[in-house]
């Protein structure tokens, strides 16, 4: 394959020219055909011609490898002979695999709420800075967001990286604050705390989700009638009052579609761990296990059966958010 950057532009335009314009005239064509029918038969068939094609790619490359995947789960290494429930039972046996249930809470108890707690404060904070612009500021805290979780996790090796020659300047931030303050260099990522390990990865995701949950936070805010605020400043609300008890009450359904939306992407991490640990120093998660069950050990009944757990997991929590979709278009 040709690594001329010239001909992978070409290729990705190809492929958007191709993929739109195919899209449009496979639409055209059969909104063609349709209009030939009787105009009885053409009404009741139009809505199915519109949607056909969209659930027909929902059902092969969604619903179909999910009911094969559970199929999988109850069979052995070469998905050949039938197990039943035996590789569930091996998984939650293995201490590591516990280890890994362990750090995937420990994701979902910090990523989203730190997430909301930082975007919450920048969007009120952001236009009251007088040095700065609002937008400028904004701008700054949702760039992340153009950045993959692969070129993060690069940023932020660079971040945490160490020297250990004394004769080694640190390009490491993180290390050139810890010498620079007379203290040993610290190999992170490789502590032997593993919780903090997941720490300095949990960080990173933060990072990259603070700029989704302050646009969403900041235009829910700006959303509040200014009425209801004005009001609390005359009863002698102060402005922490008014923040908790009315401003916070009024946008509590956008901070539950923030954090859920989060919690989500949470449940499915993997582009970090991987990246940065590949899950070792105690930082696997579910996604990462199933990676290393399915391409590296080989066995493709237990990498299955790690998928199904994931999908139990984020199952709920879909359904709890589409629930608050639906409230917040009920208003």
């Amino acid at each position: 394959m040709s690594d001329d950057p010239i001909l992978k532009i070409v290729n990705g335009l190809v492929a958007i020219v191709l993929g739109v314009g195919g899209t449009a005239a496979l639409y055209w064509v059969l909104n063609f055909l349709s209009g030939l029918l009787p105009g009885k038969w053409d009404r009741r068939i139009k809505p199915y011609i519109f949607i056909g094609p969209a659930v027909l790619v929902v059902t092969v490359f969604l619903v179909y490898p999910a009911v094969m995947t559970v199929i999988f789960s109850f069979a052995d290494a070469n998905s050949i002979n039938w197990v039943g429930f035996q590789n569930y039972a091996d998984l939650f046996k293995d201490d590591e695999f516990i280890g890994t249930l362990l750090n995937n809470l420990l994701w979902i108890l910090i990523v989203p709420a730190g997430s909301v707690i930082v975007g919450l404060l920048v969007a009120v904070l952001a236009d009251r800075l007088k040095a700065l612009p609002e937008r400028i500021a904004k701008s700054v805290i949702f760039m992340p967001m153009a950045i993959s979780f692969v070129g993060a996790s690069t940023i932020w090796g660079f971040v945490y990286a160490t020297r250990f020659a004394e004769d080694d300047n640190q390009i490491g931030l993180l290390s050139a604050i810890t010498t620079g303050l007379g203290f040993e260099p610290v190999a992170w990522l490789r502590v032997q705390t593993g919780s903090l390990n997941d720490l300095l990865l949990i960080v990173i995701m933060v990072w990259l989700q603070a700029g989704f949950a302050m646009v969403l936070l900041s235009s829910a805010i700006k959303g509040v009638p200014d009425d209801t605020v004005e009001a609390a400043r005359i009863d002698g609300a102060s402005e922490l009052q008014i923040f908790f008890r009315v401003v916070v009450p009024q946008i509590w359904p956008t901070v539950i579609v923030v954090f859920v939306t989060i919690l989500i992407l949470v449940l499915k991490v993997f582009d970090i761990v991987y990246v940065m640990t590949g899950g070792r120093a105690g930082t696997s998660v579910l996604a990462n296990t199933f990676f290393v069950e399915l391409f590296e050990f080989g066995d493709a009944g237990r990498a299955a059966a790690v998928v199904v757990v994931l999908m139990i997991a984020v199952i709920p929590v879909m359904i709890y958010q589409m629930r608050q979709f639906k409230k917040q278009e009920a208003r």
